[in-house]
């Protein structure tokens, strides 16, 4: 370099603290203080999500109020307001609350496959500890601390595989999504068949009781729906359902794809293929 030319600025560090974070972020993140003591020994954030999540764990999300936590911890609501500034605030922290230890996860198995299935069947399995997570709004994807240490130990099982990181996180992102509609659904299945009980209509009563096949064997037509009768009358139609296996099936095809996935970007890589 001549002494004329100007010397190369640094590369731009990125900068936390930039950008706001939306109340309950701030908070999990450390930009906000958390509450003071409240007039009561035993007052705390941490006690009142504790409260809030057992709440959501036996009555679900649709019984969490600020005035039930309160109720639940034997203080006036005013006091939880100290400590958490909304219920939205507090959903946030329930949320990261429910994957604590998400930091310490150790994926089981050899090969990205293994961790991979290993890193969904936790998810999958927490979300049948705390169901209510499937009913809470979803306008962004969660970006709490015990979320991101989770995130970054499904991208840990991605490492060797050469996909692109923006790949890796369509995939994980892909397989949460799945994930999570599975459990929604067998949430919903059985807050209705609570619902049925609770009206005093008999279990045997109720749609969800009945096997999809029976049911299409009392309404289908076989010249209309051929397919469909074919499916009803099939060796394996009255074989009880595994929602389990149902699930593991969904999910090995995912990775399926993944794996296609994997192929196609280390061909990609090859010489002479650039």
């Amino acid at each position: 370099m001549s002494a004329e030319e100007p010397e190369s600025p640094e590369p731009a560090q990125p900068q936390h603290g930039a950008l706001p974070l939306p109340p309950g972020l701030d908070l999990l993140w450390g930009r906000r203080e958390r509450g003071k003591r409240g007039p009561r020994p035993g007052m705390t954030a941490d006690g009142i999500v504790s409260a809030a999540i057992r709440v959501a764990d036996t009555e679900g999300i649709e019984a969490v109020s600020m005035a039930r936590v309160a109720k639940e911890l034997g203080f006036t609501t005013m006091s939880l307001y100290r400590h958490v500034a909304s219920k939205e605030e507090l959903l946030q922290l329930m949320w990261d609350a429910s994957a604590t230890g998400a930091e310490g996860l150790v994926l089981e198995g050899d090969g990205w496959r293994a961790r991979l299935r290993f890193w969904a069947v936790v998810q999958r399995d927490l979300l049948d500890v705390h169901p209510w997570i499937t009913q809470m709004p979803m306008a962004a994807p969660p970006l709490a601390p015990n979320s991101m240490h989770f995130l970054e130990r499904g991208l840990e099982a991605l490492d060797d595989t050469g996909m692109r990181e923006k790949d890796k996180l369509s995939v994980l992102g892909m397989i949460s999504f799945y994930t999570l509609s599975d459990a929604r659904v067998a949430d919903d299945a059985a807050r209705a068949a609570k619902k049925a009980m609770e009206s005093g209509q008999p279990p045997d009563a109720t749609m969800m009781m009945v096997s999809y096949e029976a049911l299409l064997r009392e309404l289908i037509d076989e010249q209309a729906f051929p397919r469909l009768y074919r499916l009803a009358w099939s060796a394996d139609a009255d074989q009880p359902d595994d929602p389990r296996a149902e699930f593991l099936f969904g999910l090995d095809l995912i990775l399926d794809g993944v794996q296609v996935l994997i192929d196609k970007t280390r061909l990609a890589a090859e010489p002479g293929n650039l």
